[in-house]
């Protein structure tokens, strides 16, 4: 009886079926498909004869770009577990990931390799060094089928508190994830996704995932530059991009700027990362930006959730519906919540992560019964629809009153002069807690004005009882605020 759980080895069977299209575009190179086969086999047998074998846990340090792309999918050749690394991790904190994963071997960025050389247990070693190691000939057993079960990838949450834990995502994680997105999105011949998310988060990885089963070139970028991804999605006719509030607001500032707009081409913007400002989406409105909201998750193997194109004004401001082969429903105290009434998000399907690694307590009071509980809050209106509010754990409860940090920086971002928000909760001996506002100005504005303004949109006992202007917010790799580093720029910081 055949095997259902079974799929080729995508990039193989891409290979094979389109070897002219092309895969990869970074700067000035051009990959096809039937090219990068050749090259991720031949970089598979230097990984081979290092050493690196089937089920091993491989980290994977570096920044976007070809090199890295050709040794994710050799591992996936060899069939090895790939550990992704954030560049943006101090030393300590990737040496904890490191020896937590039980990782054989660290592949780095030559430009890095010095931050862990004589450092870590595992075994280190630069892409400068790994491409003089010579491939082994005869005795490299490609990895021809793929087990939808087996695991993939490993990638460590960000974490408030304590130390990360690392999502296991399976072969069927990322495979569905792709189906999902292709039935809700469709798939043109001419699509190009342009790739400025890094590719050790799962919305930078999951477009690598998508190119080969697709058959997609990928423009790749190394980081985000408002300028340069304009540029290249009018030159390359991109017509796909997955970005962040922040990064799609600095575009917006900069298509604004030249009084120029996008081409039909893009058809599809992928806002990601948390509840999106409503200004920004009317803005984006405005422009004839064809915004698709999603949410999604590492545990979910990027989105879950997204936003069908025709419900983009008359559910402005909602994430959408769950993707095929997905479920979603919120939860008071595992009582199952009515229409409108928010809860924790939970969510099931064949992209919900099989558990954490090496983190059984977390897994069992994660996953309950194949539904994953988030940790989110958000509800479902009449018509089925997610509306996501905020983070559970960014929460503010003062004087008993729920207030959603999201919902204070939508109104301080709807201000013409205020550039970037973040809400956090700060303790109050009177109220438990007491949101308060940080924010990067464009110009400078009294804080009579500022909270005039929010006092005319928002109930009293959720106005900011403090602001303070601030250079610039924290964020993590993909531009995602990071609201529990707020407090931390109290030092030195001035209120307006």
């Amino acid at each position: 009886m055949q095997n259902v759980n079974v799929v080729p080895n995508w990039l193989m069977q891409r290979a094979y079926l389109t070897p002219q299209r092309i895969a990869i575009k970074m700067g000035e190179r051009e990959i096809t498909f039937d090219q990068l086969h050749n090259q991720v086999y031949q970089m598979a047998g230097r990984l081979h004869a290092m050493g690196i074998k089937r089920g091993a846990n491989i980290a994977v340090l570096s920044h976007n770009s070809i090199e890295m792309i050709e040794i994710l999918h050799a591992l996936k050749y060899i069939g090895a577990v790939t550990v992704l690394l954030n560049t943006r991790l101090t030393t300590n904190e990737l040496l904890w990931q490191i020896e937590n994963a039980h990782v054989d071997f660290v592949l780095v960025e030559s430009s890095m390799a010095k931050q862990l050389e004589g450092k870590s247990k595992a075994r280190v070693v630069s892409f400068d060094a790994l491409y003089t190691i010579e491939p082994k000939k005869g005795e490299l057993h490609v990895v021809k089928e793929f087990s939808l079960d087996k695991p993939d990838t490993i990638m460590y949450t960000s974490g408030t508190t304590g130390n990360p834990k690392g999502v296991i995502q399976t072969y069927g994680n990322h495979y569905w994830s792709a189906i999902g997105s292709a039935l809700n999105l469709g798939i043109e011949q001419e699509d190009c996704w342009l790739a400025c998310v890094p590719f050790f988060h799962v919305s930078g990885l999951s477009i690598l995932m998508r190119s080969v089963i697709y058959g997609m070139k990928v423009v790749v970028q190394d980081g985000f530059q408002a300028e340069t991804v304009n540029k290249e999605i009018v030159n390359e006719k991109v017509t796909i991009i997955s970005v962040v509030s922040t990064m799609l607001q600095q575009m917006i500032d900069h298509l604004d700027e030249r009084g120029s707009g996008y081409p039909p081409s893009l058809r599809c913007v992928l806002l990601g990362g948390g509840p999106a400002p409503e200004t920004l989406l009317e803005k984006s409105k405005l422009r004839n930006i064809p915004v698709f909201q999603t949410y999604g998750m590492t545990e979910t193997a990027s989105q879950v959730v997204t936003l069908s194109s025709e419900y983009s004004l008359s559910k402005l401001g909602s994430a959408g519906k769950p993707l095929f082969h997905s479920q979603v429903k919120i939860v008071q105290n595992d009582v199952e919540q009515d229409n409108d009434k928010p809860g924790e998000i939970l969510v099931k399907g064949p992209t919900v992560s099989t558990g954490y690694w090496n983190c059984p307590d977390a897994t069992k009071s994660s996953l309950k019964n194949g539904w994953l509980y988030t940790g989110d809050i958000g509800y479902l209106d009449a018509d089925g629809f997610l509306y996501v509010l905020d983070r559970r754990k960014d929460l503010i409860i003062s004087g008993g009153e729920n207030i959603y940090p999201a919902e204070i920086e939508s109104v301080l971002l709807s201000h013409p002069e205020v550039a970037e928000a973040g809400v956090t909760g700060k303790e109050d001996l009177k109220w438990g807690q007491v949101p308060v506002a940080f924010v990067v100005l464009k110009n400078p504005i009294s804080k009579e004005e500022l909270m005039a303004f929010c006092g005319e949109k928002l109930a009293r006992y959720k106005l900011p009882k403090a602001i303070y202007s601030v250079t610039s917010l924290p964020r993590n790799a993909t531009n995602k605020l990071q609201r529990h580093k707020l407090l931390s720029l109290l030092d030195g910081t001035a209120t307006i």
